[in-house]
């Protein structure tokens, strides 16, 4: 049986965010073992949006694919990009004539994969029955791809729940997105679908979802209008790790991760997603029960290339 890895960054929040980003897809892909990586990247620019440039950069980091969700808008000058850049999808259950595509089917290695991105409407915009064009694609992409990946953008946890129902067995994985809090219910159904409520948030956790605390909470103590800004500090990539078989589409496993990041000491933020490896192949080296010798023998640092650091968009 062969076994496809996807692995999935949580929204990117600003500047952080695609610091982190930068430095630690690719040891993280390396961890895992990754086939496929996919980012929601609608929060990029300063928390709003994204920019043509960013996207350009965030490719270059080792990303495969672009989804995003109700933000995707807030940059005018995405309309153009977006419209002849097939990578980044918008949610695809937007109205007719809207640029761009929610839908992107790739080959990686003689695998087809299909990406659907999807948003909900509880508590959101009033848009087109995300559940009726998900019915609708999956008709064309499952004679395209076995292995069918949803970013479902939504609010309500029970949306995204009802979704998972809806395409129970029909997709190898249906990931929530948008709020930007973890949720620790990941699971693989009876019928082989991957499914979590909400991914989390690569971006600074000391915040409320990824915005400075003072002007959010002064917002709901006051109810007056506050000027957002991205907050900086403890920085961390967060996602899931998805697994599933090639020829069946049908998922094996989803894993949450989570890893900090210091720009001031990038090295050492990489080197600690390969930390727990390390530690734990010595132990059993060590142990005399697995022929150690305890501890004679040191085991070979993996080492990583550093990523030109960003400091520009």
């Amino acid at each position: 049986m062969s076994v496809f890895t996807i692995l999935f960054i949580a929204d990117i929040c600003g500047k952080a965010g695609r610091q982190a980003t930068a430095h630690l897809t690719i040891p993280i892909k390396e961890k895992f073992g990754a086939d496929y990586v996919i980012a929601n990247v609608e929060n990029s620019a300063g928390g709003f949006g994204i920019t043509p440039e960013m996207s350009q950069k965030i490719f270059t980091y080792g990303v495969d694919l672009q989804t995003s969700g109700n933000h995707i808008w807030d940059r005018v000058d995405i309309l153009e990009y977006i419209a002849q850049e097939p990578r980044l999808l918008r949610p695809d259950n937007y109205p007719h004539g809207v640029p761009g595509s929610g839908v992107f089917v790739d080959h990686v290695n003689g695998v087809k994969i299909g990406v659907l991105n999807l948003m909900g409407r509880t508590y959101m915009a009033n848009i087109d029955c995300p559940f009726k064009k998900a019915s609708r694609q999956l008709t064309a992409m499952s004679e395209q791809a076995k292995i069918i990946f949803v970013d479902f953008h939504a609010e309500a946890t029970s949306e995204k729940q009802a979704m998972m129902y809806h395409l129970n067995g029909k997709v190898s994985a249906l990931v929530g997105t948008h709020t930007h809090v973890p949720t620790a219910d990941e699971k693989v159904t009876s019928k082989g679908t991957a499914y979590i409520s909400d991914a989390g948030m690569t971006g600074p956790y000391d915040s409320v979802i990824g915005m400075e605390v003072g002007p959010s909470l002064g917002r709901f103590v006051t109810g007056m209008p506050k000027r957002f800004t991205t907050a900086k500090d403890d920085v961390k990539i967060t996602g899931v790790i998805v697994r599933v078989e090639t020829e069946t589409g049908r998922a094996i496993s989803i894993e949450r991760y989570q890893y900090s990041f210091d720009i001031e000491d990038a090295e050492a933020s990489r080197d600690a997603i390969f930390k727990r490896d390390k530690t734990e192949t010595q132990d059993l080296e060590d142990d005399p029960k697995n022929g150690g010798d305890n501890g004679n023998d040191k085991t070979e640092e993996a080492t990583h290339p550093t990523p030109e650091q960003e400091d520009g968009v």
